[in-house]
């Protein structure tokens, strides 16, 4: 019998869900076609991700791992609705309220010092940031615009409108000290492995990654980004933006590039509000705000401490 699988996931869709997929149940009866659901919210992932450590009453299976082996192949239907790219404050939420409901999941480790609370800090990253786009595109999953489309833009071109040379608007990139200008690629000449290292200003070396392995012609393509450069560049735009009277705005993919944009969104928020992290910074610090979860993260954080 013919298959079709719709996805549970998060929020309004869910709520979208009690009256859409009961239209599609019905529709591909009619056509034999079975319809079933596999759940990949951001709780079903958590669960599935330490579902080894939970009792076998509590434990699921990993439906994402499950479609995406399905996606690769070409009979592959799935109907995928829109799903939460969780933030570090959303992941700790879902956690307590899956606790709360009496699953006996392990606290998220913030900073983990056992092997065993770093294996439980990795399985839980995993489903942060856009965690289920990039394995259900894996496979067959075809994005691009058909030629009828393209066509019609070429014929009927949006129209982005007149603008005044009296915009105060202005965009600004660092140009020096960025990821692009420090930005290096080396094709692989034979395969073998490779690892990452940080060497500090003083020549102490960190390992970050050790050992991945690598593909003859392989390419690898390597940046950095100096902080320092980073908090002057951006006290200077803040500046900039409160003397021209225009809005400041940055725009950051937090959700995807889940372990660089976070942090540099904390120096974002640092450097909006010097002030506050001048006088306070070591306070919130000892108090484990940090803000690299935003403003709303620390207010929230706030409120919880006794001298809030």
């Amino acid at each position: 019998m013919a298959k079709i699988i719709y996805t549970l996931t998060d929020e309004a869709p869910m709520l979208a869900t009690y009256s859409f997929l009961p239209v599609i149940e019905a529709y591909a009866s009619t056509a034999g076609v079975e319809v079933e659901t596999r759940d990949i919210s951001l709780a079903g992932r958590i669960i599935a991700a330490l579902g080894d450590l939970l009792p076998a009453d509590q434990a699921t299976p990993d439906a994402l791992a499950e479609l995406g082996e399905l996606a690769k192949t070409p009979e592959a239907n799935i109907i995928k609705l829109p799903n939460i790219s969780a933030s570090m404050p959303q992941l700790k939420a879902a956690i307590a309220e899956l606790k709360q409901q009496g699953l006996d999941l392990p606290d998220y480790p913030d900073n983990p010092t056992s092997d065993a609370e770093k294996d439980v800090k990795a399985r839980y990253d995993s489903v942060k940031g856009s965690a289920v786009n990039p394995v259900l595109r894996e496979g067959n999953s075809d994005r691009r615009a058909p030629a009828s489309v393209k066509n019609y833009a070429k014929k009927h071109p949006h129209s982005m409108g007149a603008w005044s040379s009296s915009s105060k608007t202005n965009v600004a990139t660092m140009g020096e000290n960025d990821f692009r200008s420090n930005e290096k690629s080396v094709v692989v000449s034979e395969a073998g492995s490779l690892t990452i290292q940080h060497v500090g200003a003083d020549g102490a070396v960190t390992v970050l990654k050790d050992s991945f392995p690598v593909l003859a012609g392989e390419v690898v393509d390597s940046t950095f980004l100096d902080a320092a450069a980073l908090d002057a560049f951006l006290l200077e735009q803040v500046a900039q933006a409160k003397a021209d009277g225009v809005l400041f705005s940055v725009h950051l993919k937090a959700t995807m590039m889940k372990v660089s944009d976070p942090i540099i969104f904390g120096h974002v928020v640092k450097a909006f509000f010097a002030d506050v992290f001048a006088q306070y910074g070591g306070d919130l610090a000892a108090a484990g705000l940090s803000p690299n979860n935003g403003l709303g993260g620390i207010l929230a954080g706030l409120d919880a401490l006794p001298n809030g």
